[in-house]
């Protein structure tokens, strides 16, 4: 058994997101193995919450995920019991980082599940990209179980791309 956006858990995990940042939270979306459904059963779960107003820093920013975690102690300790490992791999952010282009959100035009989304604010900033994407004919070449991303199949040496 693994864990696929529908879980159970992954419902859990959500509700304990509303209760620590409450009307904070933005959005929420899963990527990664348990977004594309090829999650195993020791398969982190990779998650983004967008929150208004979080702290600066990588560290002050995952301490502030903590009471999430704490809070699904018992949850996770029933899984191990059925043979599934969760670890929590968190990505947190504001609604204004979401304009920035990097890695992860090229890998979330084409892995995100997500699961809240007030305003829509960050299937629009997906939205986006990916027309931003189509334009210079990027695309993700998979290589067996990884990937990389050619962000414009024409490129000429010298040449600057914008993303």
């Amino acid at each position: 058994m693994s864990l696929d956006p529908g879980h159970p858990f992954v419902a859990t995990l959500l509700d304990a997101a509303r209760r620590t940042y409450g009307e904070r939270l933005v959005s929420f979306a899963l990527f990664g193995s348990v977004a594309r459904g090829t999650a195993r059963p020791d398969s982190d779960l990779d998650c983004l919450l967008v929150v208004e107003g979080l702290p600066r820093g990588h560290r002050a920013r995952l301490t502030s995920f903590e009471p999430i975690e704490q809070s699904l102690t018992e949850a996770i300790g029933s899984l191990a019991a059925e043979g599934v490992t969760v670890e929590i791999s968190p990505v947190l952010r504001t609604p204004e980082e979401l304009a920035v282009a990097t890695p992860l959100m090229l890998d979330l035009t084409e892995d995100a599940s997500i699961l809240t989304d007030r305003g829509g604010v960050l299937a629009r900033a997906l939205d986006d990209l990916r027309r931003r994407l189509r334009r210079l004919g990027a695309r993700r070449i998979w290589e067996g179980s990884s990937w990389y991303w050619d962000l414009k199949p024409d490129y000429r040496r010298g040449e600057i791309i914008r993303l």
